[in-house]
């Protein structure tokens, strides 16, 4: 087991597809052996009333990239780092089951068992595909990978289930779809993960880590397993859940792995090391004593560990013994029944114990694996590729809809959009997003997710030229901006012509500001109706401009809006570089004594020494400061509690934040567009705040980097936020993107809570939002990559921005989280966006909540830019030969739907999935259902046929019946399809997702 579960094991024992039936992606179901074995709950074993029940789970966790890359690890290379190779894995055990029909075996990382089936020949597929039809090898989970729970936004880990799952269903067939979760190693259970699980149709769920607090008082008090309430919107969220015992381990004495040390079961009826009856002893103790925990006659036993089985000859001889000799005792009056099980058949003993389950309605967050080790580091761990990963979802849902809606679908579209489905599935791996990987495994996931981006952009670049209106013997160039984050872009630098096109996924049409870095000159900015779009040239921060490996000319950034970019649309504009004056104005830096920048809706001021000193909103000024503080990482040897480091996976501070300066240098810069406050703290941290015209928010983006350890102590990097609300001890941050959870400090909802490390173990995971609020007031800020935040002392905010770290935290990832690049520390760029106003308590649409909601989609997905030079394409050619706007849609949705998905599925049909935005009490209007009418829908196409899927797109809604749990009447676990007579009339609910597949007719 990986270093970071022995220890926690050791502190908690001391505590105490459209096709044929179920199947729309399109697969036919797979040969049904003639054997009586039968997949599914049908063909469990059957327990015993009157025993103790065992059910061994044959089992490995593989993860998808950790100690070393995905190919590393499923080819068996670099055994110097860790000796795992996940093809001899399924080689070996597909051997040992078919030695023994009673033999089962899991498999969980679809990324894994695609890659090892699409090399075996059709021989080997019928045999595997027989041993899933017989329920022999069952896949559990069945996502691409195993998703971490705290970094990852809801519409990507969708996107990874439904990627998995589709393989599994167009592979296998019924047989092959998953009927339990298996999230046994990410650090920490998010409530949305549970709903989306509940919303995909499964059964139940296994959990690996839980607090070793919460899991000490859930075996004394035979609470391990629960009814999980997922959802405060959603009717019949509730979803089992059960907390394994030994995290994902076997039990100490009983690992038969060639990466063991453990002894065998030794039989030898003459041998002097036959120990069949020590080990019988041990065991029935093991299972007596694990009983007490639990409220039926079962119990689940995980046999296996990281990348176990590559020899499964080892683990099965010895199980097979383990249960022959175990139920042999039953001879002399044990009461004990020993078998191969799997999570599933255990879900179906449990479920017919018929027993009243205890309840949960929190999350599970933080984690803590011991006093000191608060698991709460790796929320902002690896900053950029935290923000690489979102912009990698972004860019795969432009490039879904551009391949979906392509007038002509050309033979590459699928295998290029494969590219960055895969890797995106990879991303949400809870050693890749979480930033808890060693460096050359970042690097290379960083390496994929730029192959995906580049094949994808074929996809984009064929379908926008398409509906651009294809020129003869030309082609534009599509390109996007690969260095915007550090502004420059060689496309706008180097041509003086440039065709900008907004591309807006979103179902409702978008205002979005550019910004276009160039260099200093003048520039038009020319619409598709011969207008001229006013724009402003803004300098670009100095802190910016300085960086010693920014290899660009550009000095300014061209800022213009985009105005009613049309949903699933495009918008376009002519940029050019001029001779003459008369185009755009440039913003001069300035200096001011009083500064303040604003709009109509609000003003940010300034104090004496640059520091964000309050703000007014409705007239009202209300004091609100921003500044960047630092912890100091602990550095220890990691040999007791006391002495834990800081580290990828651990935040701990040794002792209480640092100040970075007295005194800001700032300069402003304003405009009719931007009005901008250019702010440098000290030599390795700047910010600039900023406020469009017109809108709400304010924006701050920051910029940090290289922090220095010149004095031999790592750092940890906050922005923190200070207003007069008094919160009372509560703060709330979003789950996954979705809903908003309470947190109170220094509190847990489920146990009495001793804490440490109180800052730490008050920090939360925020992936897009965090708020404090009083009866009158409201302050929310959001991210654009995942984060720690928290809320140490009412009124504040704070967010970790980025950390560097020079002691591993010893949780097995063996290096320091000391992120170089060009010889020196990493830099990292990113923005928050601020909303100041009413409290939501105050019952007014849109509410303060509703219009953060709008802007959270709104920066989550805004208009992707894509550039094409065009110095041989003049403007008059683009107002005549160009298709300068398109939309797909001609009926834009409700402002409180959301078009999450719209993808090309199987035999040309598309699946699509719309959402409802709000939960039931963020705002009096717009947290009602919604209706949607899918036959007035969309611009050039007839909708021929819809049917309605679960949330992954693998079984048909109308056949999907989870398991009752005997919640009574009003809880029922089955939630009942949307009935109407209209099959083209979608209704949602507050919070509800709908997937559906969809066949579209030109018209």
């Amino acid at each position: 087991m990986k270093n970071r579960n022995k220890i926690f094991l050791l502190l908690v024992l001391q505590c105490l597809l459209v096709g044929i039936g179920a199947n729309p992606t399109g697969s036919k179901l797979s040969f049904m052996s003639k054997h009586a074995a039968q997949c599914g709950y049908e063909g469990c074993p059957i327990v015993k009333e009157n025993m103790l029940n065992v059910h061994l789970v044959a089992h490995t966790h593989d993860d998808v990239g950790w100690l070393k890359t995905v190919d590393q690890y499923y080819y068996g290379s670099r055994s110097s780092i860790q000796k795992a190779g996940v093809q001899y894995i399924l080689d070996s055990v597909i051997q040992e089951l078919l030695k023994d029909s009673t033999r089962r075996f899991i498999f969980v990382e679809s990324a894994f068992m695609q890659k090892w089936y699409m090399e075996q020949n059709e021989e080997m597929r019928e045999i595997v595909k027989e041993l899933v039809d017989e329920g022999r090898l069952e896949f559990i989970g069945g996502a691409w990978s195993m998703n971490d729970e705290a970094s990852v936004h809801y519409q990507s880990v969708i996107d990874q289930f439904t990627w998995g799952l589709r393989f599994l269903n167009d592979t296998f067939g019924e047989c092959g779809r998953p009927r339990a979760g298996w999230q046994i190693d990410p650090f920490g259970h998010s409530r949305e993960q549970g709903s989306l699980f509940v919303q995909m149709g499964y059964d139940g769920l296994f959990q690996g880590r839980l607090d070793f607090q919460d899991k000490s008082n859930r075996i004394a008090k035979q609470t391990m397993e629960m009814m999980w309430k997922t959802s405060d919107s959603l009717e019949g969220s509730e979803l089992f859940t059960s907390g394994l015992y030994y995290i994902y381990a076997p039990p100490p004495g009983f690992c038969f792995d060639v990466l063991c040390n453990d002894d065998p079961i030794i039989d030898g009826p003459y041998s002097k090391d036959n120990n069949v009856k020590e080990k019988v002893d041990l065991f029935l103790d093991t299972v007596h004593n694990m009983s007490k925990t639990f409220l039926t006659n079962n119990i689940i036993l995980t046999m296996g560990e990281d990348f176990h089985y590559q020899d499964a000859n080892m683990w099965f001889k010895n199980l097979d013994k383990l249960i022959r000799y175990t139920n042999a005792r039953q001879a002399e009056g044990s009461l004990v029944n020993v078998f191969y099980s799997t999570p599933s058949c255990y879900l179906k003993a449990v479920n017919e114990a018929h027993v009243e389950w205890p309840t949960k309605s929190d999350d599970f967050f933080p984690y803590a694996s011991d006093p000191t080790a608060f698991w709460t580091g790796y929320y902002t761990s690896r900053p950029t590729q935290k923000r690489y990963e979102r912009e990698g979802n972004h860019f795969l849902q432009v490039c879904k809809q551009l391949s979906a809606i392509a007038p002509t679908k050309e033979t590459f579209y699928e295998d290029h959009l494969t590219t960055l489905r895969d890797v995106m599935g990879v991303m949400q791996h809870h050693d890749a997003i979480t930033g808890t990987e060693k460096q050359h495994v970042a690097d290379d996931y960083a390496r994929m997710l730029y192959e995906g981006f580049e094949a994808c952009s074929v996809n984009t670049r064929s379908a926008l030229n398409q509906l651009a209106g294809e020129q003869d013997n030309f082609n534009f160039d599509f390109g996007y901006c690969k260095q915007a984050n550090i502004s420059a872009c060689a496309m706008t630098e180097n041509s003086d012509n440039n065709l900008v096109l907004l591309y807006n996924p979103l179902g409702h049409s978008s205002n979005d500001f550019v910004r276009l870095p160039v260099k200093d000159g003048s520039y038009l900015v020319r619409n598709d109706r011969g207008q001229t779009v006013p724009s402003t040239l803004i300098p670009i921060p100095s802190s910016v401009v300085d960086l010693p490996f920014r290899e660009s000319e550009a000095t300014h950034e061209l800022v213009f809006q985009g105005e009613q970019v049309a949903p699933v649309g495009y918008k376009s504009y002519y940029v050019s570089k001029e001779e003459s004056e008369r185009s755009s104005s440039s913003a001069e830096i300035r200096q001011e004594d009083n500064v303040s920048i604003g709009n109509e809706h609000l003003t940010v001021h300034f104090d004496e020494n640059g520091f964000m000193s309050s703000i007014t909103v409705h007239g009202e000024t209300h004091s609100l400061k921003q500044h960047f503080l630092y912890y100091d990482g602990a550095l220890g040897n990691n040999e007791e509690f006391r002495n834990r480091s800081s580290g990828a996976y651990i935040f701990r501070p040794n002792g209480t934040e640092k100040t970075v300066t007295e005194v800001v240098e700032i300069q402003v810069v304003k405009s009719d567009i931007v009005q901008e406050v250019h702010q440098v703290f000290n030599e390795f941290i700047s910010q600039v705040i900023r406020v469009y015209a017109g809108q709400e928010h304010v924006e701050l983006e920051w910029l940090v980097g290289p922090i220095p350890i010149d004095d031999g102590i790592g750092k940890e990097i906050i922005s923190r936020f200070e207003s007069d609300i008094k919160s009372d001890g509560a703060f709330f941050t979003d789950s996954n993107g979705r809903e908003m959870l309470r947190r109170v400090r220094n509190y847990r909802e489920t146990w009495e809570l001793d804490l440490a490390e109180p800052i730490p173990g008050n920090y939360y995971p925020v992936t897009t939002k965090i708020v404090i609020e009083d009866e009158q007031l409201r302050l929310a800020v959001l991210n654009d990559r995942a984060q720690g935040g928290s809320s140490l002392v009412d009124g504040q905010l704070e967010l970790m921005v980025h950390r560097r770290l020079l002691r591993d935290d010893r949780f097995g990832v063996g290096e320091a989280l000391n992120e170089t690049q060009f010889n020196t520390g990493l830099i990292a760029r990113g923005k928050h966006w601020l909303m100041f106003g009413s409290s939501s308590q105050i019952n007014t649409t849109p509410t303060q909540t509703a219009k953060e909601r709008f802007l959270q989609n709104k920066v989550h997905l805004p208009s992707w830019v894509f550039v094409a030079p065009s110095d041989e394409f003049t403007y008059d050619q683009y107002l005549n030969q160009f298709v300068t706007s398109f939309s797909f849609i001609s009926k834009p949705l409700p402002l409180n739907a959301h078009l999450l998905t719209m993808e090309p599925w199987k035999e040309d049909t598309v699946l699509i999935r719309f959402e409802h935005l709000f939960a039931k009490d963020d705002d009096p209007q717009y947290s009602l259902p919604v209706q949607i009418d899918l036959q007035d829908m969309f611009a050039d196409v007839n909708v021929v046929s819809v049917q309605e899927t679960t949330l992954a797109g693998n079984q048909w809604k109308k056949d999907s019946k989870r398991m009752d749990y005997g919640l009574g009447p009003k809880q029922q676990a089955v939630v009942s399809p949307n009935i109407n007579d209209n099959q083209f009339l979608v209704e949602l609910k507050p919070m509800e997702i709908r997937t559906f597949v969809v066949r579209f007719d030109k018209k």
